[in-house]
Order: C-alpha cells, then sequence, then structure tokens
C-alpha cells in the first residue's frame, strides 16, 4: 500500500527533544515501512526519519508554531506532493480543512489533542471526506460531534527500549506545566519517603517561570530536576527507577511516556485522569489512585510489580507493529467500503500557490 504521511511543519521527524506527536509519526512511519508498505513523508526539511520523504520543505522552525500561514503552505505543498499514495495520515490541525478541496486521496486525520470546540469546528470542516482516528476511549468518548472512526492507541518500538533493573527513586517525565503535576509527584515521593529525580521540558518563558515560582522551592535532598533528557538518557533514567511517577492533572489524550516506562520494566503510579485507566493495569503494571496518600502508599507498593509483566504488557498491547497493523487495517476498511473524498476543487489554483 502507498502511504503518504503529513506532520506538522513546526518540529522535525524524529524530534530532537520533546514532540510527542512527531514521535508518533517517526514511530509509525518506520513500523508502515517495515511492514513492507511505500511510506512518503511530508515532514519539515531537517528531518531525518529513515522514510522516503517529500522534497521542497523548509527546515523547522518552533518559533513559528501556531502560525495559520506557515501551516497552510505546508500543507497544500504537502497534499500536492502525495497525489500518488493510496491514502493519507494527516497529523495536523487545519489538514480536515484543506483536504476536501485540497487532494482526491482518502484522508485519515489522527486527533492528538482534546477535542475542544475549536478543533471540534475544525475537523467538523472536514467531513465527510476525513476519517477520524482517536487515540483513546477517553479521548473519544469527548469527541461529540466529531464522527470517530476508530480507536488506535499509540505504540513504541519496544525493541529498541533496553530493559532496566529498577532502583530505589523514582521518576518524573514531562513537561514543566501545571497540567503534568509535578508538584503533586513531589509530594507523593515525599510522603513516600522515596527519592524523586524529574526530567521535563523547560524551554518556554512560561514553563521557566513555573519552574522558578512553583516546583524550585519544593526541591532538595528528596526531589531533584536534572533537566531535559535525549532519548537514551531518559531510558536510563526510567530502567534504573521503581517507578514512574504520573500524577497527570488534566485528561491527556494518550500518556506516551507510561508506555516507555513499561517497555523498561518500570511500573507506573498515576492519577485515573485521560487514558490512564487503558494504560495502566491495576495491580499488574501499576496503581491507579487519587490522592497524595494513596499515591504515595503506591508508590511504595509498586516494588512487589513483576517488571517482566510491565515489559510484556509494552510488548504486546503497545508495540509499534501493532499500531502499524491496526493503521493498516483501517485504510483497508476504508479503502474497501469505497470512501473517496470528492474530486479536488481548485487543483489550478492549488498548484500556483505551490510554485509562488
Amino acid at each position: 500500500m502507498r502511504i503518504g504521511i503529513i506532520a506538522p511543519p513546526w518540529i522535525p521527524i524524529p524530534p530532537t527533544a520533546y514532540g510527542g506527536i512527531e514521535s508518533f509519526i517517526d514511530t509509525l512511519a518506520c513500523a508502515l515501512d517495515a511492514a513492507g508498505h511505500d511510506v512518503l513523508l511530508a515532514a519539515s526539511g531537517d528531518s531525518t526519519c529513515p522514510v522516503p520523504r517529500l522534497p521542497g520543505f523548509e527546515p523547522s522552525d518552533p518559533g513559528m508554531m501556531g502560525v495559520t500561514a506557515h501551516e497552510l503552505r505546508h500543507l497544500l505543498r504537502a497534499f500536492d506532493g502525495l497525489r500518488d499514495v493510496d491514502v493519507i495520515v494527516d497529523n495536523t490541525l487545519a489538514g480536515p480543512v484543506l483536504a476536501p478541496a485540497a487532494t482526491d486521496v482518502p484522508v485519515v486525520t489522527v486527533a492528538h489533542g482534546p477535542l475542544i470546540p475549536l478543533e471540534q469546528e475544525l475537523y467538523l470542516a472536514g467531513l465527510p471526506d476525513v476519517a477520524f482516528v482517536a487515540i483513546s476511549r477517553n479521548q473519544a468518548s469527548h469527541a461529540d460531534p466529531v464522527p470517530i472512526t476508530r480507536v488506535i492507541h499509540h505504540g513504541i518500538r519496544v525493541e529498541d527500549v533496553p530493559v532496566g533493573p529498577g532502583g530505589e527513586a523514582a521518576c518524573f517525565l514531562g513537561r514543566m506545566h501545571p497540567s503534568k503535576g509535578v508538584p503533586e509527584a513531589i509530594e507523593a515521593a515525599a510522603i513516600a519517603g522515596v527519592p524523586l529525580r524529574i526530567a521535563a521540558k523547560m524551554q518556554e518563558p512560561a514553563e521557566e517561570e513555573y519552574f522558578d515560582e512553583v516546583v524550585r522551592p519544593l526541591l532538595g535532598t528528596n526531589a531533584e530536576y536534572i533537566g531535559e533528557l535525549d532519548t537514551d538518557e531518559k531510558y536510563e533514567l526510567m530502567g534504573n527507577s521503581r517507578v514512574l511517577l504520573n500524577p497527570i492533572q488534566w485528561d491527556e489524550p494518550f500518556g506516551l511516556v507510561m508506555i516507555e516506562a513499561m517497555a523498561t520494566g518500570t511500573p507506573v503510579v498515576a492519577t485515573p485522569r485521560g487514558s490512564v485507566g487503558e494504560i495502566v493495569e491495576e495491580g499488574r503494571t501499576g496503581f491507579i489512585r487519587s490522592s497524595a496518600e494513596d499515591l504515595a502508599e503506591a508508590v511504595l507498593r509498586s516494588s512487589e510489580l513483576d517488571r517482566a509483566v510491565c515489559r510484556e504488557a509494552a510488548e504486546t498491547r503497545f508495540s509499534s507493529r501493532r499500531m502499524a497493523d491496526d493503521y493498516v487495517a483501517l485504510f483497508e476498511d476504508l479503502l474497501r467500503a469505497g470512501v473517496r473524498p470528492r474530486p479536488a476543487r481548485a487543483g489550478a489554483a492549488r498548484s500556483a500557490a505551490i510554485s509562488d
């Protein structure tokens, strides 16, 4: 099958540091390629994902993130370059708006964020020509009136993740933001009497301000901030920890960090928000708790869990191969049903815009 994938223009594929959507795109593209499909990736010019890529795209510029004109130009070039594929996997917000007029290829848009009214309005503009994938059942439950064609959980290249021996300290990984629960993790670890090592993205002014005003005063001998880690450092931290503390404070559509921890053999202790209940198996790969005291008790109990079981769960439930198979099954169902967007409109205008 010929599969086109459109990435947002802001960050390269794969990301050099923090970038959940970009990590997903890299993993999916490589898994589809490994399965024998012809993958063509439309991404920023500095992307290094080892699959064929469309030429002519500018290098990524995080400073342009959210600039509508920049994203629209990127999408027009992507749709034009992917004219000859069988299906397009779109990972942008504006893609569904342009797809009906920009392509006659079936488009599947992956909803990566919370389906707030603004996103719903943009997605609805793509109907009936665009199929939508939710990345968790929890996310899908908030999608109405956007019709979700299928729920497909993320996967990772588990075979590339080293299994760690565990350790005495707990770890936290994420970004420096109130929604991620850094203070809650520090409190739970302190109650448990367990050291906590914090690795978090902190590049934007708001993140630095939150760290200085809220998190820094809570650090000490029990809690240490160790900076933002690359992939190898991340897995080393996870694998040498007794537990991943993930007291998330919002309904995160999918918590990739949890399956990454499980792949290293490390169990997860998390709050019952968003996709947590779909990822963590209570008493098997972790514990789901609400209060600081209950989180602390679960941190101590995490040493009772079998690290081999955590790894096995990642291999069987959250592998990149399983994810790729699920997407291919969706593509085949759509093509078998004859789901084809109406013929592209204003093709000449599209070509002119791209050549300018």
